[in-house]
């Protein structure tokens, strides 16, 4: 996955605007009082938010599968002359030489884990690396998304650098959305075409706080979009903010 895709990927995302996502993350730092120093960001990508958190004054580790997607990053901290320790791990099954004082997991990475067992471990693997009252903040793409916007839906982007078709098709059973995805990148005088397909899961609210309750984390918080407000029934994206207690009683 995203073998082709990481050096096009910041190209088709540009909607994204990370000073606000990370702006709202540390609202969610202001409202809990708290004030983390060294940050984890689960599934960084081409670490557009490591580099922006980190020119904040934050440390930063950023973890992905893709070898290429770190590689922009890489890239791209040094561009901003910025420290950023990238490492080139699986999410599901990451691992760090001590703790750290909050983790995140933005932009629907969640939903790319499509196996519950993985999630589990993946939370277990988050309790486990917070310190004592650290902060897990992550996003997922919502119900309403997948089954009203993305589901069964085609899009379409056409550029002078890079076109796309991104075709989507969601089972309602097993809760899965497969994109399809046809890129036309232009090097040169002509056009590249290469295919690339993923999958996302979709997680209701209820099973997920179920799964987070039980590796020994607090939900201290379900938001909207960018919001410190409840999610509504056609809310898009939502946030989920836990924490490790401070003790913990066995």
């Amino acid at each position: 996955m995203y073998e082709n895709f990481a050096y096009i990927y910041d190209k088709l995302i540009n909607d994204v605007n990370y000073m606000a996502w990370s702006d709202y993350i540390e609202r969610i730092f202001l409202w809990l009082d708290t004030k983390p120093k060294l940050i984890l960001d689960l599934g960084c990508g081409t670490g557009s938010f490591c580099i922006e958190m980190s020119k904040r004054g934050y440390q930063m580790i950023g973890v992905d599968l893709s070898a290429d997607m770190l590689a922009c990053a890489r890239n791209k901290s040094l561009l901003s002359n910025v420290d950023v320790l990238f490492l080139n791990q699986d999410i599901v099954d990451f691992e760090l030489y001590g703790t750290v004082d909050a983790i995140v997991c933005l932009l629907d990475s969640i939903n790319y884990i499509t196996n519950k067992h993985d999630l589990k471990k993946l939370f277990k693997l988050v309790q486990n690396y917070l310190n004592p009252g650290g902060i897990f903040i992550f996003d997922i793409n919502s119900q309403y998304k997948f089954e009203r916007i993305l589901g069964d839906n085609v899009f379409y982007e056409i550029d002078d650098e890079v076109s796309y078709i991104w075709r989507n098709s969601y089972n309602k059973r097993n809760k899965i959305c497969e994109f399809d995805l046809t890129f036309f990148v232009k090097e040169e005088e002509l056009y590249r075409k290469f295919d690339e397909i993923h999958y996302e899961r979709c997680y209701s609210s209820d099973e997920l706080e179920k799964i987070i309750v039980n590796v020994g984390l607090d939900v201290v918080g379900i938001f909207d979009d960018l919001k410190m407000e409840k999610p509504k029934k056609s809310s898009k994206r939502i946030f989920f903010v836990c924490k490790k207690p401070c003790s913990q009683h066995y």
